[in-house]
């Protein structure tokens, strides 16, 4: 919500965050919102930077060992890290000698490698898309707003970082499938969204969201 808020001259849109996770809202400046429970797998997520990086790592071992098709994934994934092989990678990352908290640093590699031409890596690239817009038209959708000109912003980590691949994707699926919806990425902090709710929240003049605006956006 306060990513939304941050883009938004008033409390109506969607925006789709996509950093270490993913998730989606959607709010009305009647105070109606449409939202996801964001658990991860358990409640239907794919994607975010963490999944992004064990998708990469799923598709990576299995090109080793041969179990799958072969992506240059196997010899980038490792290199990041210095290491000959993603046999040695995993073994890293199980037995500590990689922190575990280390394992998002894989999903750049893993655009740069879509970008090189990788196959696999341009599929994965390819499904967070069609996450992102599979949220964003839901919500649109519950919010009654497929139809209407709205804003959807495009936040956190991932988004923000304007992979051309990825952002051209969201876009292309967007106007396809809401054409109606006006995407914008927002790089603004989210305190700056947090502010501005609870200014809605105390029904503060214009003026003050000026303000507010204005010295967080500097």
């Amino acid at each position: 919500f306060a990513i939304l808020r941050a883009g938004v001259a008033e409390p109506r849109g969607v925006a789709v965050v996509c950093g270490a996770g993913i998730n989606c809202v959607g709010m009305l400046p009647d105070g109606r919102t449409a939202r996801f429970p964001a658990l991860g797998r358990v409640s239907g997520d794919w994607g975010g930077g963490w999944g992004l990086a064990e998708e990469a790592l799923w598709y990576a071992a299995r090109a080793e060992d041969g179990r799958g098709a072969p992506t240059a994934l196997s010899r980038t994934l490792p290199a990041h890290f210095g290491l000959a092989s993603v046999y040695a990678l995993v073994e890293a990352l199980h037995l500590g000698h990689v922190d575990h908290h280390r394992r998002h640093e894989l999903a750049p590699v893993l655009f740069a490698t879509a970008d090189q031409g990788d196959p696999i890596a341009r599929t994965i690239v390819d499904r967070q898309a069609e996450e992102v817009v599979a949220m964003a038209t839901v919500a649109l959708t519950r919010l009654g707003l497929l139809d209407e000109e709205t804003p959807v912003l495009l936040g956190g980590s991932v988004l923000a970082a304007r992979h051309p691949r990825l952002d051209d994707a969201v876009r292309d699926l967007l106007a396809a499938r809401a054409p109606k919806a006006v995407p914008r990425v927002v790089t603004a902090r989210p305190v700056l969204g947090a502010a501005l709710l609870g200014l809605d929240h105390v029904g503060a003049p214009a003026a003050a969201r000026e303000r507010v605006r204005a010295h967080f956006e500097q």
